[in-house]
């Protein structure tokens, strides 16, 4: 089978970036996030070209307007591609617009979401974890490992 998975840091530097997260309104710190996010793909070498907010938050006109709501803050719109199909398809517009060659989102994703979005969107999809335990510009591997647990395993 050939290789169709690209190392983050070889999408990343092909072309520019996009980069998107799904936040829940009670996080106020999502700029901060995207910020990190933008300067992490700078640090590889790309060139973020647009960047994606979406908030989920209490429908209704004030806080409590709904019921249900609260309970699925933290929870994304969609199972299999975590935003709103209308968040997607203006993603999908940008990268058509840009020519950029990846996104890059700053929540983690299932392996049915990276999948269901590469398709939806044409082109590769990582999560901010990806580019942290993956690669440096030169594509060695830093550590493909899940974080490790507190202290050495021995």
């Amino acid at each position: 089978m050939p290789s169709a998975v690209l190392e983050p840091s070889a999408a990343i530097c092909a072309n520019g970036v996009v980069i998107a997260g799904l936040f829940s309104a009670k996080r106020k710190d999502h700029g901060e996030v995207m910020d990190a996010l933008a300067a992490e793909v700078t640090g590889l070498g790309g060139s973020v070209v647009g960047r994606f907010v979406q908030r989920r938050g209490i429908s209704g006109h004030r806080k409590g307007g709904s019921s249900g709501g609260k309970a699925n803050m933290d929870r994304p719109y969609s199972s299999r591609m975590l935003m709103t199909s209308g968040k997607v398809r203006e993603i999908a517009t940008c990268l058509a617009q840009t020519d950029a060659g990846a996104v890059v989102f700053a929540n983690e994703l299932t392996g049915r979401q990276r999948r269901a979005l590469t398709r939806s969107l044409g082109c590769p999809v990582f999560s901010g974890r990806d580019l942290s335990v993956s690669t440096t510009p030169t594509g060695n591997r830093t550590g493909s490992r899940r974080p490790s647990r507190t202290g050495p395993s021995e």
